[in-house]
């Protein structure tokens, strides 16, 4: 069983993603350019934009990239994830920009989808952006719900990112992050209806199965300092029911190779807190050799502090092992 200290990489098991990201990250895009051409589906290509958008925001390397292809599809997307990025690090900060960023990532989405119809990402994108219009001014921004227990929002952008791909494990996060951007504060009813609605209706191996999860995670942080009630609140019948589930309906069909370390370290912690420690023994043997700080980070003191989490993931894994052997 793995004893070492975990590795935080936003690749996780990508290893053909991890290779690529440190010559972005140098200025050198070939080698990211011939990983875009051959991703082999709309999931993976999804995810990896997102991870390498993020990855190069703040430098020029797309740009460079799109001087001297400017009819590149994978360098018009890749230029698109990094202008979302920027205007929405803008949003959070405050910055007297934001708006004219804003305009411009939106814009770039258009493009995008112009040049590749059938990709996903643009509409992504415009999801992601939908958290900026906090007053929901815009009217793709308040369309009707799907169902009367929804709330009126970007149903159409999601339709369309649902079109192209179904149940695109980004799409539904970014929806949910809107969600939250909707009601910031106070009770989290709508965000449990809208998880319990995607997940209701995914196949087995739908990494959706995991969202009701992160509504616990969410809850768990704005409800940070009543420790003794977090803990209660983890090994109810309903977080029980909630954890197992996913750990049926989703790991039980996936594999880490092709999994999110975001989404195996929530249901590891799900199981850990509902004390089903055999089965979270199994999801830390998945993550093995990574981990993502959160939700470990707000069972700490000090949110943020990755060194911090990784002691209580490696204080939860300890347990689960331990629990996993059995006595002698």
């Amino acid at each position: 069983m793995p004893l070492g200290r975990p590795v935080y990489h936003p690749a996780g098991h990508d290893e053909a993603l991890r290779a690529v990201l440190q010559d972005l990250r140098t200025g050198r895009w070939v080698s990211t350019r011939n990983l875009l051409t051959e991703t082999p589906d709309w999931g993976l290509w999804t995810q990896r934009t997102q991870v390498l958008g993020a990855a190069v925001a703040g430098s020029d390397v797309v740009r460079a990239w799109r001087a001297e292809e400017p009819h590149s599809t994978s360098a018009t997307v890749l230029h698109t994830r990094v202008l979302v990025e920027r205007a929405l690090r803008a949003h959070r900060s405050g910055h007297r920009q934001t708006n004219d960023l804003w305009r411009e990532a939106v814009a770039a989405c258009g493009e995008a989808s112009a040049m590749s119809p059938e990709d996903p990402v643009p509409w992504i994108c415009l999801l992601t952006l939908a958290q900026l219009d906090v007053g929901q001014r815009w009217d793709q921004h308040r369309a009707a719900p799907p169902e009367p227990m929804l709330f009126p929002g970007p149903w159409q952008l999601l339709a369309e990112a649902d079109k192209r791909d179904p149940g695109n494990r980004e799409a539904y996060h970014r929806m949910l992050q809107f969600v939250y951007a909707r009601r910031s504060e106070g009770p989290l009813t709508e965000a449990y209806n809208f998880v319990q609605w995607a997940s209701a209706a995914a196949p087995a191996g739908s990494a959706l199965h995991l969202l009701p999860l992160y509504v616990r995670v969410e809850r768990y942080r704005r409800e940070a300092g009543q420790e003794q009630a977090l803990d209660l609140h983890w090994i109810s019948e309903d977080a029980t029911r909630a954890a197992l589930l996913a750990l049926q309906l989703w790991f039980d069909h996936t594999t880490p190779a092709t999994s999110s370390v975001l989404d195996l370290s929530h249901l590891a912690h799900a199981l850990w807190g509902a004390h089903q420690f055999h089965d979270a023994s199994r999801v830390f043997q998945a993550l093995d050799p990574f981990y993502a700080t959160v939700p470990w980070t707000y069972r700490t003191r000090s949110p943020g502090d990755a060194d911090a989490a990784a002691e209580v993931f490696l204080q939860a894994r300890a347990r689960c092992f331990s629990a996993s052997r059995g006595p002698g």
